[in-house]
């Protein structure tokens, strides 16, 4: 499913493993184009250290304290950034209980590539500014007003787009345009406050920016799309927040895109008026210096990494990869919502996720630090693809385990376990009782998630070990850029097949058929009913995974492979 990409969008990533939604866990990170900076801000603060004098004086370093101030400036501008995207996570779980074609999600998930192809425009952010207004500020400010008056424009028009009448859906073409705007807007907004983190804290404290990144981007789309989503509906704040039930939740989508819009606006007038770029911090420390390279010099930059033979081999096996996981990424989370499962109780599943979303990477890092971190993503592998065609039973046995008040807690809990060892299977457990529901729901949900971490882990730190440390942030950028597209595209591809390779037929009208809306919309109206004999999901399911296992046959033991290459084949030769 990946429950983080249809829930908890990660990032889509999704959310990024808080990698997760990211997610939100942001593996595909700013273009730096500064050659001697690497990605991770963590390896600025290592490698530069601090200045040794300062005016002739010896540096003292008094510690965070004396940049509070920054560090809550950066941590709220990562938490904006999420917004946006947790919602645009939450429209295709709304869209679902409206019953929009698959062909529908699949376009709509045009919205979460932004993220992924933001190595595209981001030399032009690093590179045009206004001088007197600031580098960074003079992408910040636009892009975050923008997002401002997307939010209010939205939250005027969305309940008309997300309407539903007799013979007409949501208007999902328009819903799309307007989120892919949102999402490239908060692309750019990543671009250019990851550039200013470097800048705005003392190099004894920029390590500080990638915690603000993550734990920021986390707790924003968590506010978009978890809270929202349980706020939004009425069965949760009727159960658990109301004395009297309501018919609606505590708030609207459209309320809860204004209060945002609001905040958006006035919070970047007082960036822009209040807030100085360049200037020096508190107790005279020294910002860390930028350099810029033309826009030319990066996109040559580019290509010249992008035409060496071991990078070009690596970056079409990671646009491959992620083919066999499509379905169960993209579709089982849809798939459970529409087998009757609340979008509120899928998005909650995050919330006990989240310690081990920290725990994992810390563990997995032990098993990736060596020479050959990609044989854990080899091993990975094949359970990640097991865990997806368990993810196809969990869809075909949910409609007959619902029962009046809903779903019994143990399925809930299966659920969670294998999208853990999805992010390392569990014998079907009898009908006992409500509880065991959820903890089925919950036990696959973490399976899913080892397997998932596993796998993301192994990837980045690969890398970082082979990133040319002269050009380590457009490196590392590329790679991460072309992992992330890697998981896109299939995803896309997936939801777009589900309805083609989906068979209907009409049951009680004879002569009628449901090969498309039109002839079931008949159907209907000659007193039938549309029947599914054969669910595209299923298929998908396991030629996905067939094709996931030809891949890690063939293809996973060159990836391998590509671990005994001398480093010499990774560095970039500029200017041949």
């Amino acid at each position: 499913m990946e429950l983080s990409d249809s829930v908890t969008h990660k990032n889509g990533r999704q959310r990024r493993p808080a990698v997760p939604q990211g997610d939100m866990r942001d593996g595909d990170r700013v273009l730096n184009t500064t050659p001697d900076m690497d990605m991770e801000v963590e390896g600025e603060a290592l490698h530069q250290g601090y200045d040794a004098e300062d005016n002739g004086h010896p540096r003292v370093r008094p510690g965070i304290r004396g940049e509070l101030g920054n560090v809550s400036l950066l941590l709220f501008l990562y938490v904006l950034q999420g917004i946006p995207l947790g919602l645009a996570g939450s429209i295709p779980l709304i869209l679902q209980g409206k019953n929009v074609s698959y062909k529908d999600q699949a376009f709509f998930s045009f919205v979460f590539w932004p993220f992924s192809l933001k190595l595209l425009w981001a030399p032009l952010v690093d590179a045009l500014y206004l001088t007197r207004f600031g580098r960074r500020k003079s992408w910040l400010v636009p892009t975050q007003y923008l997002l401002g008056l997307f939010m209010l424009y939205l939250s005027v028009t969305v309940d008309t787009l997300l309407k539903s009448d007799e013979g007409r859906g949501p208007d999902v073409v328009t819903l799309t345009a307007v989120f892919f705007m949102l999402a490239f807007l908060a692309a750019t907004q990543d671009i250019a406050v990851d550039g200013w983190a470097l800048t705005m804290l003392s190099r004894e404290n920029v390590g500080y920016a990638s915690t603000c990144n993550s734990v920021g981007q986390t707790a924003g789309y968590f506010l978009g799309n978890v809270l929202f989503l349980a706020l939004e509906s009425a069965d949760f704040c009727n159960k658990y927040l109301r004395a009297e039930p309501k018919e609606t939740g505590i708030v609207t989508l459209s309320e809860f895109l204004f209060f945002w819009g609001v905040v958006f606006l006035v919070s970047t007038t007082l960036v822009a008026v209040l807030k100085k770029e360049n200037a020096r911090g508190q107790h005279g420390r020294k910002k860390v210096r930028e350099e810029t390279q033309s826009v030319m010099e990066t996109y040559k930059l580019l290509i010249s990494i992008i035409k060496m033979p071991a990078v070009f081999t690596f970056c079409s096996l990671l646009l491959t990869a992620k083919i066999g996981f499509s379905a169960a990424d993209a579709v089982t989370g849809l798939k459970l919502v529409e087998a009757g499962v609340p979008k509120e109780q899928l998005a909650l599943l995050a919330v006990p996720m989240v310690p081990l979303q920290i725990l994992l990477p810390l563990i997995i890092s032990k098993y990736t630090a060596g020479p050959r971190p990609l044989d854990v993503f080899y091993k990975a592998f094949p359970f990640r693809l097991l865990i997806g065609l368990g993810y196809a039973v969990l869809v075909w046995w949910t409609p007959s385990l619902k029962q009046e008040g809903g779903f019994p807690l143990y399925y809930y809990t299966i659920v969670l376990f294998s999208y853990t060892l999805h992010q390392v299977t569990l014998s079907t457990l009898s009908h006992l009782c409500c509880l065991y529901y959820y903890t089925i729901v919950l036990f696959s949900y973490a399976l899913h998630q080892v397997a998932l971490y596993s796998m993301y882990v192994a990837c980045m730190a690969f890398h970082a070990k082979v990133s040319d440390p002269v050009i380590g942030g457009t490196y590392m950028t590329l790679l991460n850029t072309v992992t992330n597209l890697g998981g896109n595209w299939p995803s896309t591809l997936a939801l777009w097949m589900v309805d083609p390779l989906t068979s209907k037929e009409c049951q009680g009208a004879v002569g009628q058929s449901c090969g498309s809306s039109e002839e079931a919309g008949l159907c209907v109206k000659e007193g039938g009913v549309c029947v599914t004999s054969l669910d595209g999901y299923y298929v998908e399911s396991v030629v996905c995974v067939l094709i996931g296992l030809t891949w890690w046959v063939w293809l996973g033991k060159r990836m391998r492979r590509l671990q005994d290459q001398s480093p010499a084949a990774w560095r970039c030769r500029i200017g041949q």
